[in-house]
């Protein structure tokens, strides 16, 4: 049986997988929560059923993700978030790295009304849903500085597509259980991989950039 979605709840659960949350942190990951559970039982947005589920598969993902961006000091005027879904990892991933402009992409019209509304009630700034494909993008939102996915393609279609999206120097996060790539694409560099774990397994961040890493 799942406990109640408290804000005291959320801090103690969050801290239980070692996480220190703020008592603001907390009340806007319960607005996204409380919204997640209610609609996921009408439209099967995520496989957890219960908060305690999601924010210990899911969430954990934004919040270590948020560390990365932090600590390799990126800071795009502009973000993608291709195949958004239910705004995994990035809605979360604003309440603890809102830098820039964020735009949510998203095809599938109830899970871009979905992130639409859990925006609005958790009052996040500069942080968008544009429902359509990719290739759907207006020219002006496809020099991005981040690019953003999880499972929305294999990693190496993924980087062959968005260097038509992406800006020199601009950096694509890849999400995924292997620790390494076996080989980098051309035109890419890697800079970066990050291990975690949630639920006891490893998930591990590859950070890429466009080009080769300016030291300037």
């Amino acid at each position: 049986m799942s406990m109640q979605l408290t804000v005291a709840n959320i801090i103690t659960q969050s801290q239980y997988l070692g996480r220190s949350l703020t008592q603001e942190d907390a009340s806007l990951l319960a607005d996204y929560l409380g919204l997640l559970v209610k609609w996921n039982q009408r439209m099967n947005l995520v496989g957890p059923a219960t908060w305690e589920r999601i924010l210990e598969i899911l969430i954990q993902d934004s919040w270590h993700l948020a560390d990365v961006l932090f600590d390799q000091n990126i800071a795009p005027e502009h973000s993608l978030d291709l195949g958004a879904g239910a705004g995994l990892p990035g809605i979360p991933l604003r309440i603890w790295w809102p830098r820039g402009e964020y735009l949510l992409v998203e095809p599938r019209q109830k899970r871009a009304l979905f992130m639409e509304q859990a925006i609005m009630h958790m009052g996040l700034s500069n942080t968008m849903v544009f429902q359509g494909r990719m290739e759907d993008l207006p020219t002006e939102k496809r020099q991005a500085g981040l690019i953003i996915s999880r499972a929305f393609k294999p990693w190496r279609a993924l980087l062959s597509e968005a260097t038509n999206y992406l800006m020199p120097q601009g950096h694509i996060v890849v999400m995924t259980n292997d620790p390494e790539p076996k080989d980098v694409l051309d035109g890419y560099t890697l800079e970066l991989i990050r291990e975690y774990t949630v639920a006891q397994k490893k998930r591990y961040f590859w950070l890429f950039i466009l080009g080769r890493k300016s030291f300037s």
